[in-house]
């Protein structure tokens, strides 16, 4: 039986994520810290609220680069500890670097719940919307994704980028606004990462239908 621990672990594990990636493992420990304090440690980013979390493994046990990891609650088979959340400038080089292409590989990945919400996106007050948050949209793209999201929802990023004609690629602006998001600590409406601090209530900051 795992050992369950008090405190931080506890809170920190109200973010509710299940999945994580592995975005730098440091099996020696962290080197800015003394070294009789260094301890396995990875940095790793959620697959369903792109939350950054810090996690040791079990003994015996070590992680890949890019390894998807379980996270969630009761039995797991190679994490030991959620540590703590973490900021952005607080991952490793490797890690900030490992980031970009492992968000859009995580959006690529959930490409329904992504394209649904450029089906379900709304207004978010008289003259401006929630897609036009996503980088590259403006007045003239929201009208027409709009427009063809009413004629018949959108069924795929492909789907959406051939119907809106000059559309960056549609899952490139769900990737560079997930990186905004976490990286920037002041950011007005966030669509799809928790605001630090308040990852109990993430389930009111997410737009996506979950199924």
């Amino acid at each position: 039986m795992e050992e369950k621990h008090e405190g931080a672990e506890r809170r920190e594990e109200k973010i509710r994520e299940e999945h994580a990636v592995v975005l730098d493992y440091m099996p020696e420990g962290m080197t800015s810290l003394p070294v009789y304090k260094r301890y396995p440690v990875a940095q790793t980013v959620g697959t369903k609220f792109f939350v950054l979390l810090e996690v040791t493994p079990k003994q015996g046990v070590g992680f890949a680069a890019k390894e998807e990891v379980y996270v969630g609650d009761g039995e797991r088979d190679k994490v030991r500890t959620i540590k703590k959340r973490l900021r952005y400038n607080e991952l490793t080089s490797t890690a900030k670097s490992e980031l970009p292409e492992i968000v859009e590989e995580i959006v690529t990945k959930n490409e329904a719940a992504f394209v649904n919400f450029f089906n379900k996106a709304t207004a978010i007050s008289l003259k401006h919307h929630q897609l036009e948050l996503l980088p590259k949209i403006g007045k003239k793209h929201l009208y027409k994704i709009l427009e063809e999201r009413d004629i018949e929802p959108f069924k795929s990023f492909k789907d959406l980028d051939d119907r809106v004609k000059g559309l960056p690629a549609s899952e490139k602006l769900i990737a560079e606004r997930v990186l905004q998001e976490i990286q920037e600590t002041e950011v007005d409406h966030r669509l799809f990462v928790p605001d630090f601090g308040k990852e109990e209530h993430h389930e009111h900051h997410d737009h996506r239908d979950r199924g």
